[in-house]
């Protein structure tokens, strides 16, 4: 079992969730249960991933969490490109939280990379 705090792909996460959170304040109430909420949803999985993988007994369950939660960034990362050009956030917002969650990407990627060498 590990400390999911400990690892960098999940503190990134959470910043980013975090982020998607205020973000999303500033969207219409009629996307309370649409786009807000998926962006919500998707963000947060990331981090919730990362720390359920942490909780499991073998690298092999981390690393389909980490592959699970990979999906999630992805996900996200499309809903941040149809919020912009839906123009509910802007794009230097939008340029900062894509730019966070491929940095989220490429550490899970690296993280996974770890786990398949470590065996």
């Amino acid at each position: 079992m590990r400390r999911f705090k400990d690892i960098k792909a999940w503190q990134k996460a959470h910043s980013v969730t975090l982020d998607v959170y205020e973000v999303t304040t500033g969207f219409p109430k009629h996307e309370l249960f649409g786009l807000t909420s998926q962006m919500r949803r998707s963000a947060a999985s990331i981090g919730a991933n990362i720390a359920e993988g942490c909780g499991r007994k073998s690298k092999h369950e981390l690393g389909r969490f980490m592959l699970i939660a990979m999906g999630s960034a992805s996900e996200l990362e499309y809903h941040l490109l149809l919020a912009h050009d839906l123009k509910l956030i802007d794009p230097p917002a939008h340029q900062r939280l894509e730019h966070s969650v491929i940095e989220v990407k490429r550490m899970l990627a690296a993280y996974m990379l770890q786990l398949k060498a470590d065996g």
